[in-house]
Parts: structure tokens; sequence; C-alpha cells
């Protein structure tokens, strides 16, 4: 079993609409990078240590900085929420949502008490 992630084309098609038009030359595979970004937040890597399979590391760094400053990253993000999530491994529920679940301590009588 790999440790690389991929995105499938169905994940790829699904965020798609999302990417900005490409001026001038054409970018590099999206697929290939965009999976290669998702690969260094998940493992919390430096951008130097992305395997090589995902192109150079210098190219995920610029795309990730130039897509976030642009606000591509926070629309991707957005519709993927309010789109629902019907992909595995992609989840609707809010970030906050989730901390807010995982700070509720159950007390011994079974009700939450919230800290």
């Amino acid at each position: 079993m790999s440790d690389q992630y991929w995105l499938t084309e169905a994940q790829l098609e699904r965020i798609k609409p999302y990417f900005p038009r490409s001026h001038g030359r054409p970018r590099a595979y999206d697929r290939r990078v965009i999976s290669g970004i998702t690969h260094v937040i998940r493992n919390g890597l430096r951008w130097r240590d992305a395997p090589q399979v995902y192109g150079p590391h210098k190219t995920l760094h610029n795309r990730f900085v130039r897509w976030s400053r642009m606000g591509v990253l926070d629309r991707i993000l957005s519709g993927l929420v309010t789109g629902g999530a019907s992909q595995p491994g992609m989840t609707a529920a809010p970030i906050h949502t989730c901390q807010q679940s995982a700070s509720q301590q159950p007390s011994s009588s079974g009700s939450i008490n919230e800290s």
C-alpha cells in the first residue's frame, strides 16, 4: 500500500469549477499538484519534504500560496461544505463543529458537560 495521496478523477472534477483560469503558461497538472499539497498538509511535512512524484516542491508551495491569497482554496472548501460531502474522505462538517464536539465531556450521569 502506498503512502501517497491521490485525488480521484471524480474528486478533481468536483473541485475544478473553483480553479482560476490559466493565463499565459499552462499550469502544471492540477491533479498531481493538488494531491501533493494535500499530502504535505495531511502529513505535516515541510514543502521540501514532499515526495518527488508530486513534482517540484517549489511548484506545490507556489500554487498553495498563490491560491490561498486569491481565495481559491477557501472557495473550494466552502463549495464542498455547502454542496454536501458525497465523496469518501470529504467531510461537510465545519471545523468549529468538530472542535465543539471534542470539547464536550460526558459526566458520570451520562449528560454532557460543556467546559
